[in-house]
C-alpha cells in the first residue's frame, strides 16, 4: 500500500473541489487492507473512505488519511428458478456494472443507469432513480470492519435501507470497508417505466433491459450536467417527505407542486420544483452556482470552493424554509 502525502483530492472528487489530504492511498487487493488497518492502529488521524467522490463536498482539506476503494471484479454468483444472484467487487464503477448486467440479459438494475459513483459506495446511499431503489434488488453485502477486522456480511434486514439512508450512512461512515456487494435480479422481469418522461423516450418502442438503460442514459444526459465538463455532485438536496396535513396546506395556495404518495401515506414533493420557485435555477455567484438545466444540481464553474458551494446550499435551504416551511437536507456527504 502506497501513501502520498499532502496530495490533490482535485481529480477524486466530482466537484472539482482543489482540496488536499495529508494523507492518500489506494485499496487495489486484500493485502491492502491489511495494511490499511495496521497503519491505523499506529495513526491517530482521521480516516475517510473514499469511492468514486460523485457524493460528497470538500469544504476544507483533509487532515488525516483519505484511502480510494479500487476493489475490482464481477460475477454470477447464484441462480435458482426466478434469480440471479450477481456480485461486484466495492469499487466497481456502478454505471460500468449496470450496463455489464443489461448487457448479459439481466433486469433489474436498468433504472439506475449512469448514476456516478461506486458498488461499494451505492447502498450507503442507498441510491435511487426513476422509480426503482438499490434496495429493491440487493441481496447482500461484505464488508471489513476496520476497527477489528472482522469480515461481515449483511442481508437487506441489516442494511436498514430507507430514503438516501442506510445503516452505513447512519453508524459506521469510515468504520466499515464495503469489499462486494450482491444482487438478486428477476428472471422473469417487471419494468419500472411509468415515470415522467421514461414513457415518452420508450413510446413505440419494446421495453428491454437495454431499452430502459439507453432511455434512461438519454434522460440523465439531457437534465444533469456532466461532471467531466462542468463540476458537480447531482443532486444535491433530498427530496422532502411531509406529512399529507403539510402537503394539504401547501397545495392551497400552490395548486402546481408536484407530489407522490409514499406506502406510509405521506407525501414526496420536488425539491427541484421547491428551489426553481425561489428563484435559484441558473444562479451564479463567482464560480459557485445552481446549474441552468437543473435546479437541484449545484454546480463549480471553475474554481468555487468547498465553502463557496456550500454557502449556495445554505442560502437555498434558508430561502426554500421560509417560503415554504420546509427544510431541505443535504444529498452529498459535506466533509469539513
Amino acid at each position: 500500500m502506497e501513501i502520498q502525502q499532502n496530495a490533490s483530492l482535485k481529480g477524486l472528487n466530482t466537484f472539482g473541489v482543489n482540496a488536499r489530504a495529508d494523507y492518500l492511498t489506494e485499496i487495489h487487493n486484500h493485502d491492502d487492507i491489511e495494511a490499511l488497518l495496521e497503519w491505523k492502529v499506529q495513526h491517530d488521524l482521521p480516516f475517510l473512505l473514499l469511492g468514486g467522490g460523485s457524493n460528497l463536498l470538500f469544504k476544507n482539506d483533509y487532515k488525516g488519511l483519505v484511502a480510494r476503494v479500487c476493489l475490482e471484479g464481477k460475477d454470477i454468483a447464484a441462480e435458482d428458478d426466478n434469480k440471479v444472484y450477481v456480485s461486484a467487487a466495492g469499487g466497481e464503477n456502478w454505471h460500468n456494472f449496470v450496463r455489464w448486467t443489461v448487457e448479459n440479459g439481466y433486469a433489474g438494475l436498468e433504472n439506475l443507469s449512469l448514476i456516478p459513483g461506486t458498488v461499494g459506495a451505492a447502498p450507503i446511499q442507498n441510491i435511487g432513480a426513476y422509480g426503482v431503489e438499490l434496495a429493491d434488488h440487493f441481496h447482500s453485502l461484505q464488508a471489513v470492519n476496520l476497527e477489528t477486522s472482522e469480515v461481515l456480511e449483511f442481508d437487506l434486514e441489516h442494511c436498514q435501507f430507507a430514503y438516501r439512508d442506510s445503516f452505513f450512512k447512519s453508524h459506521t461512515l469510515d468504520k466499515l470497508l464495503i469489499t462486494s456487494v450482491t444482487f438478486a435480479l428477476p428472471k422473469k422481469a417487471e419494468w419500472k417505466i411509468d415515470y415522467a418522461g421514461v414513457r415518452e423516450v420508450l413510446e413505440g418502442k419494446e421495453p428491454t433491459a437495454q431499452s430502459i438503460s439507453d432511455a434512461i442514459v438519454a434522460l440523465r444526459q439531457s437534465k444533469l450536467p456532466d461532471p467531466a465538463t462542468i463540476g458537480n455532485a447531482g443532486s444535491f438536496f433530498k427530496n422532502p417527505v411531509l406529512a399529507v396535513e403539510k402537503w394539504e396546506d401547501l397545495k392551497v395556495n400552490n395548486p402546481d407542486i408536484p407530489g407522490w404518495k409514499q406506502p406510509d401515506g405521506q407525501i414526496k414533493t420536488s425539491a427541484a420544483w421547491l428551489i426553481d420557485q425561489c428563484g435559484w435555477k441558473g444562479y451564479r455567484k463567482g464560480d459557485a452556482g445552481v446549474s441552468q438545466k437543473h435546479a437541484l444540481v449545484l454546480v463549480n464553474y471553475g474554481n468555487a470552493s468547498g465553502v463557496e458551494l456550500w454557502q449556495v446550499a445554505e442560502d437555498i435551504i434558508d430561502k426554500v424554509e421560509g417560503q415554504f416551511g420546509i427544510e431541505l437536507e443535504a444529498e452529498p456527504r459535506v466533509i469539513g
